[in-house]
């Protein structure tokens, strides 16, 4: 057993070297490049990925020139990205390591795993890639390459742990992060969910799947619950030519985002009433809803929402600015950050006559 599991990380080693893409984040031994790669891959492709990597590491190249950042602009560098507690936990984490270790990634698991927004995944691909620990990597693409090789139909607790303790048995302890790279390497260009190419796997000699001739049928495919749907109502509130934005709250999803104030409604309930008094309830004014501007329909990972758009006007004091209300032209809208529903909201008040 021992040999062959030598000879499995000698597989995957030998084909990820020969095979791999050449990504601009695998040029570096650097972890603070490595964890920004890895923070920007979660549930991220990695096309869509590159462009927004590239950017930031142009602009903020060390811990350094991070630490000394303002939160909002990288929000806007993020921007398009999703899921912005990923770079709002990377922004404190690398607040933390500047004041409380010499602006040192740590290199132990246990001190890295407690920075905000570190779980297993991370520290593990980081240390192994950056630091050479023997750390196992288990992402989506992993667990396919294992469910096939070890003939798992279904990804349960106990399987997962079965998984990781495979892999700590055949991880290279010299080169871990080769290692770890080439297993997700392999699930992603390789054995892929439909028309694996298992005639060019390394690891079609050790493959319980392959030799039964049934890949497709691991891991038995699980049907996705149905998104639930909400109507959700916004107010763009004119005054003068601009319109008032407000930043949502850093400890919510799409923390420090910017966007037009409203929010959730009953199905049941007309759309211009729920406005008005979700308008007041949030800012303390009254509205008068001047027409409505249009809607959207757009998906997150765990809901959809309908979108209902009205242009409004103030009837009493007109809302002060500070750091988190702001009252904004269509040409400053460039300089906020704002969640991708808006900008489908900008795009269609674009095709139609921006103005009330």
């Amino acid at each position: 057993m021992v040999n062959t599991n030598k000879n499995i990380s000698h597989h995957v080693i030998s084909w990820y070297n020969a095979n791999k893409r050449l990504l601009s984040f695998r040029d570096t031994k650097d972890p603070y490049k490595i964890w920004l790669s890895e923070i920007m891959l979660q549930q991220t492709k990695v096309s869509t990925v590159l462009p927004y990597y590239e950017k930031w590491i142009i602009k903020y190249p060390t811990i350094k020139s991070l630490y000394n950042a303002n939160l909002d602009t990288l929000l806007k560098l993020w921007e398009g990205l999703g899921y912005y507690n990923r770079c709002n936990n990377f922004y404190k984490s690398i607040k933390i390591i500047c004041d409380y270790h010499n602006g040192k990634i740590p290199s132990d698991k246990t001190t890295f795993l407690s920075l905000p927004g570190v779980g297993d995944y991370t520290a593990s691909a980081v240390l192994s890639i950056a630091f050479n620990k023997p750390y196992p990597v288990i992402d989506g693409n992993v667990k396919r390459v294992l469910s096939r090789m070890l003939g798992i139909r279904r990804i349960t607790n106990y399987n997962k742990k079965r998984m990781v303790k495979f892999l700590k048995s055949i991880i290279h302890n010299k080169n871990p992060g080769d290692f770890n790279q080439g297993m997700m390497e392999i699930g992603s260009l390789i054995c892929k969910p439909l028309n694996p190419c298992c005639h060019k796997c390394p690891l079609n000699d050790y493959c319980y799947s392959f030799k039964k001739g049934t890949p497709e049928n691991y891991p038995l495919k699980v049907k996705p619950k149905p998104k639930p749907h909400y109507k959700v109502v916004v107010a763009i509130i004119w005054n003068n030519k601009k319109f008032y934005i407000q930043k949502r709250n850093y400890n919510k999803m799409l923390g420090g985002l910017w966007e037009f104030p409203g929010g959730k409604i009953d199905d049941a309930e007309n759309a211009e009433v729920g406005l008005i008094r979700k308008i007041y309830k949030e800012c303390g004014v009254s509205i008068i809803i001047l027409k409505k501007a249009g809607y959207i329909k757009h998906a997150y990972s765990h809901y959809k929402l309908t979108l209902h758009c009205y242009f409004c006007k103030p009837t009493n004091h007109i809302l002060k600015e500070n750091f988190k209300r702001k009252w904004i032209s269509i040409k400053q809208i460039k300089d906020y950050s704002f969640p991708k529903a808006n900008h489908k909201l900008f795009q269609l008040l674009e095709s139609k006559n921006w103005y009330a």
